[in-house]
């Protein structure tokens, strides 16, 4: 039995049943990511002592049998993003290179009340924007599939550990597509859920009203088993719902058939990759022997998806990120200041990366006195109609099916140099946060020896359907179980 390459509920039926100790897992997982990260580059730290003290109380939970849930014992990593008590948390940036948090976020607390083991914080694009993990300020993450390719952004790290077995399951972040484009590069399955399904509180936070918390896991089930745990209400986040949260595992198994696929032709242009293409309309055909029903939907104002998002995204990061000012918290660089002022604005220059610059003066000139309602007040109207579209199309249909990203995974380096090339890569999957639906990013097939996904999105608070109709498409395929050469060494 090779450790590194169980799923989640594979490795819990191994605990449950005592084959395995949850320390002998955590070992496993941690000597495999200190031989094989320094390829990928997916960690940016790795927390062995935590997690392996961690993994010792799951043990003592699992012999006294109590408090065990599917999650105990189990070992996972965690985007850097989300404040970890005692571990550094960094947003991968020189501007909190250094920050410790003294209290952990509702998510990581939900998953250690469950008993999961935290092994370490995942790479990313510096403050989550980015589209590749290329825009980290310590190193770029690659492609386990192909060490010359980006993992997809901003949650590489963490798609890119579950990709190469470094972790069992993985958090990720979704703010336009961050925790479905790099599943979909990566050949992993991972979800957005309804904004408000997941607390973030102790997520720092890059736009608040599209930031979304999600797992990244080997399958449906998985995913449906981790995102249970996490979500819920949250007095601490007053934009979470105060509603149960469903047994998701229990209807996965439902039919599908007879249930509605509705493919948005706004998504199905020209400028697709050609294997890409192939590999959705191979989808498409499974889901009709699956006995569901194919009917074309619109969503009309798709083109305007990526302009409204991005001004949306660059105003409200413009103002999250004024808290790093070099006097609270984080970097702070003073020497020869003339005033606070000053410290501001050297403490700003040396800790933010390029991207970040962009987007802050983007932002700041977005929310400008005589441009306020030019382009943010407009953006927050067509915002409206995005979701609105989403509203009408699912109204007829159970789940939208549309590819994850355009292309597989492209070079290190092909993009950089065109910011609005790198922008176009998320044409996909930035409309679904400003309209705050789920969806689901599977393996679909390959491209060029590179992994395609393909994304199930669905209504609001509707993760079962995704689930159900995810969970039966993976019962016919295979894609999600192929490895990377990479996964396989160790």
């Amino acid at each position: 039995m090779q450790l590194h390459n169980l799923s989640i509920h594979e490795a819990s039926e191994a605990l449950a049943s005592k084959k395995i100790s949850s320390v002998e897992l955590t070992q496993a997982l941690l000597k495999r990511a200190h031989e094989v990260d320094a390829q990928v580059q997916s960690y940016v730290t790795i927390s062995d002592d935590v997690a392996l003290a961690q993994a010792a109380q799951a043990d003592e939970r699992i012999a006294k049998g109590e408090n065990v849930t599917p999650l105990t014992g189990i070992p996972f990593s965690v985007k850097d993003c989300l404040s970890t008590r005692g571990i550094r948390t960094t947003c991968s940036s020189k501007i909190l290179e250094d920050y410790v948090p003294q209290y952990d976020a509702t998510v990581i607390n939900k998953l250690a009340e469950a008993g999961a083991v935290l092994m370490g914080k995942t790479n990313m694009d510096e403050f989550g924007m980015g589209s590749s993990c290329e825009n980290s300020a310590f190193f770029p993450t690659r492609n386990p599939w192909d060490l010359e390719r980006v993992p997809g952004g901003s949650s590489g790290g963490a798609a890119a550990a579950m990709s190469a077995s470094l972790c069992t399951f993985s958090i990720g972040e979704d703010t336009g597509g961050s925790v479905r484009m790099p599943a979909g590069f990566c050949n992993v399955t991972g979800i957005k859920p309804t904004y408000g399904r997941v607390s973030r509180y102790g997520l720092i936070a890059l736009v608040s009203s599209f930031d979304c918390i999600g797992p990244m896991t080997r399958d449906v089930q998985d995913c449906a088993t981790v995102l249970e745990a996490i979500a819920g209400h949250d007095p601490l986040d007053s934009t979470t719902y105060q509603l149960p949260v469903p047994n998701y595992n229990a209807t996965l198994n439902k039919s599908v058939k007879g249930m509605k696929v509705g493919i948005p032709k706004e998504y199905f242009v020209a400028g697709m990759e050609a294997g890409v293409e192939a590999a959705m309309q191979e989808s498409i055909r499974a889901f009709e022997k699956l006995g569901m029903e194919i009917r074309e939907v619109s969503l009309p104002h798709t083109q305007h998806a990526l302009p409204v998002y991005y001004l949306l995204l660059c105003a409200e990061a413009s103002s999250n990120l004024a808290r790093f000012d070099g006097t609270r918290f984080g970097l702070s660089v003073a020497e020869g200041a003339k005033d606070v002022a000053d410290i501001y604005l050297q403490t700003r220059h040396a800790g933010f990366g390029d991207e970040v610059k962009r987007r802050i003066m983007f932002g700041a000139y977005a929310l400008s006195a005589g441009y306020y309602d030019a382009y943010y007040l407009k953006a927050q109207k067509v915002r409206t109609l995005l979701r609105r579209d989403f509203e009408a199309a699912l109204a007829d249909v159970d789940v939208l099916l549309a590819p994850t990203c355009p292309t597989t995974a492209f070079k290190i380096g092909e993009k950089t140099s065109d910011p609005l090339e790198m922008y176009l890569s998320d044409i996909y999957v930035v409309a679904t946060n400003p309209a705050g639906v789920p969806a689901l990013s599977l393996p679909c097939g390959f491209s060029n020896n590179m992994p395609v996904g393909m994304q199930l999105i669905g209504k609001h608070l509707d993760e079962q359907t995704l689930f159900q109709v995810g969970h039966a498409y993976q019962q016919e395929t295979d894609w999600h179980k192929r490895e990377p050469v990479i996964g396989k060494l160790g």
